[in-house]
Order: structure tokens, then sequence, then C-alpha cells
């Protein structure tokens, strides 16, 4: 049985779609679109080493450009303190009064939660917003500091 470049190009590339899907590593989809490419050039009925170069080609600039898009794109908040994560963050609680260590204990849905201040933040009762969660601490702000 005779196997054509463009089946042998195609099965690679899905092969790296297939290892994409194993491991998560999203940059093996853009190989495997070079991969692609080669099949197609050798459709189109492109030797060896246009195959090679289309493949090569294709292959480094969806790479690069994936790479570029990844780079300039804002980085998120860490979980603790990402609403996306975590949805507790931004939410307001009553503070009755804080303890000389900067401590206070909270109703928080429906239950009583420790909670200490921001770095930087003045410890005065009254409504507060959570800025993180660390571990079972609530971590709060004044509701006005932004």
């Amino acid at each position: 049985m005779d196997v054509s470049a463009a089946t042998l190009w195609w099965v690679a590339a899905g092969v790296a779609v297939a290892a994409e899907l194993a491991t998560g590593t999203f940059y093996l989809l853009m190989v495997a679109l070079g991969l692609a490419a080669g099949a197609l050039a050798a459709h189109l009925g492109a030797g060896a080493p246009a195959q090679w170069i289309a493949a090569a080609l294709v292959g480094a600039a969806t790479t690069a450009a994936w790479h570029w898009k990844r780079a300039r794109a804002p980085r998120s908040a860490p979980a603790e303190r990402n609403r996306d994560v975590n949805l507790d963050i931004g939410e307001r609680v009553q503070v009755a009064a804080w303890n000389p260590d900067g401590t206070a204990r909270v109703q928080y849905r429906g239950t009583q939660w420790s909670a200490r201040l921001q770095p930087g933040a003045a410890a005065a009762p009254g409504e507060h917003r959570v800025a993180a969660v660390e571990g079972n601490w609530l971590v709060l702000v004044p509701h006005s500091h932004p």
C-alpha cells in the first residue's frame, strides 16, 4: 500500500492535536496548523522541500502570533484577589469594632468570619469591602477605598 505525503502530514497534524488534548499545551495546535499547511502543500503538488517550508513557516508564524497575543493580554489577579475565581471579592460586610491587632469578627454569609485589614487601610468601624480571601480570613478595606 502506497501512502501519500499528504496523508503523512494529516496523520502528523492529528497526532499533534491529540497530544494537545492530552497535555493542554495550546501551542501544539499552532504546530498542527503548520503540519496541515504541509498537507495542503502536498495536495497542491508541491515537492517535499516546499511542503517542509510551508509547514515551518505557518507553524512558526502561528506560534509567534499566539505568543505575541498572550504577551500583550493583561495578567489576571492572583486567585485570592480575583473575582472571576472567588465571588466573595467585592462583597460588603459590616465591622462593628476592630481589635487592637487589626483583626475583627464579622457576620458574612450566615456565619462569623475572621477578618483583617488590608495593609494601609484605616481601622474604623462601618461598611467594608472584601478585597481578598486568604484561607478562612477575609481581607477587608473600607468601602470608600478604591
